[in-house]
This record gives C-alpha cells, sequence and structure tokens, in this order.
C-alpha cells in the first residue's frame, strides 16, 4: 500500500531532497513550500503522515500541526527543526506531534521514522477488534478511545500509548518499552517527550491529572495503567 504523505518544507533543496527520496520508496508525496498552500491541499486530498518544518515563514508549523491535529486527529505527523532546544521539542509534542527530527538529517534517518510510522498504520488497520477494560473502550479498527461511551480524541502516539499500557494494566512499563512499541525504534529517545505525551493522556482521561487513578508515574521506573474491578 502507497501511503500520502504531505511534505511542508520552505527550503526548496530540502523539500525536493527529500520528495526525491521519499518517492524512491515508494511514497506519494504532495509537497510545498508554505503552511497556506498546504491547508489548500488538505481540502481536495487526504493524507496519511505529515512531515512539517518548524521554520515556516507567515503561518510556523506548529500551527499547522495545531491545525492539521485538531482537523485530522488520526494524521501522523513528524516535524524537522533546526531547533535543539529540548523546550522546542517539547512544544511540538505537546501540539501533537508524533515525531521529530533535528536538522541536519540524514534522509535515511527521516524514511527510517516515516517507515516506522507506516508499519504502525498497517498494525492497526489490521486489528478490527476492541479492547475494553470496564470503562475504558479502544476501537483497534478506527483507533479511537472512549471513557465512560464518550469519544476522546488522542493523536496517534497517544493511542499507542494508552493501547499499550492498558494492555498491560496493572504493570510496570518502561520508558524504554514504550518507545520500543509505539515509535518502533531501538533506541530510547529523549525520555522527556514519553513523558510529555503521558501528560496530555492524563488531561484527557483522568479526573485530577494532578493525582492520577489510572495512569500512574513510578518513580526512577517508568509507568503503570493502575485498573481496580
Amino acid at each position: 500500500m502507497s501511503y500520502r504523505v504531505l511534505l511542508v518544507e520552505d527550503e526548496a533543496a530540502i523539500r525536493k531532497f527529500v520528495k526525491i527520496n521519499l518517492v524512491k520508496e515508494g511514497y506519494i508525496v504532495s509537497d510545498f513550500p508554505s503552511a497556506e498552500e498546504a491547508l489548500e491541499a488538505c481540502k481536495e486530498e487526504s493524507f496519511d503522515i505529515a512531515v512539517l518544518d518548524i521554520m515556516l515563514e507567515k503561518m510556523d508549523g506548529v500551527t499547522l500541526l495545531k491545525i492539521l491535529r485538531e482537523v485530522y486527529p488520526n494524521m501522523a505527523i513528524i516535524m524537522l527543526t533546526a531547533k535543539s532546544e529540548d523546550i522546542d521539542k517539547i512544544n511540538a509534542f505537546e501540539s501533537g506531534a508524533d515525531d521529530y527530527l533535528s536538522k541536519p538529517f540524514n534522509p535515511k534517518e527521516l524514511i527510517l521514522r516515516i517507515k516506522s510510522i507506516s508499519r504502525r498504520l498497517i498494525a492497526d488497520k489490521k486489528e478490527e477488534k476492541e479492547i475494553v477494560l470496564g470503562k475504558f473502550k479502544l476501537d483497534l479498527n478506527l483507533k479511537d478511545f472512549y471513557l465512560d461511551d464518550e469519544l476522546i480524541e488522542l493523536t496517534p502516539t497517544e493511542f499507542g500509548i494508552i493501547k499499550y499500557l492498558i494492555e498491560n494494566a496493572n504493570k510496570l512499563v518502561k520508558r524504554k518499552e514504550i518507545v520500543k512499541t509505539v515509535w518502533g525504534y531501538d533506541y530510547l529517545m529523549d525520555t522527556k517527550l514519553v513523558d510529555v505525551n503521558i501528560s496530555r493522556l492524563r488531561k484527557k482521561i483522568e479526573k485530577d491529572p494532578s493525582n492520577p487513578e489510572h495512569l500512574k508515574t513510578i518513580w526512577g521506573e517508568g509507568f503503570t495503567f493502575e485498573y481496580k474491578e
């Protein structure tokens, strides 16, 4: 299956280089130099994956990310950034990014990350079943999450994390396991980014995010999804 990629990068040389490499791998790529043009294209086309540069003119990449995440909650989104500060990466994740890559980057690295996301999309489409744990329900086909029968909108990364935690309810899950399972990497990313997604999840599923009933941190170890019948 060929996945459709939305590529938004204002530097023409980088945009062309990335597109050539993605097309070689079988992806269908629509590329644009600005957020405004990309949003217009989204009215006519649907995309599975978006690759967005943060430093765009006029509307920046994070603003575009927020709009795409609001309108297309199931789209996988990778951010490209020349900024190396943790706060910029965390801001991207808090806005709904699934992954990020710092410039300059090896195109093979970007392709590996897109392939990892593609494998997740394939796996999700093969799973035509539900996971139910009390008031929590996950539709693995549609990637929908319900709390007390109310649909809670999650990003693909948030859905992957909560799915893995619920599958391992009442067990310790280490950050490294989450990275391997959800992002598909053998190496550990900045663990702050795992924590950012956990924090976002708490705000969405816990009555009191500062004192979570279910999604708990085991300090120095990882996380557990605590559930008592």
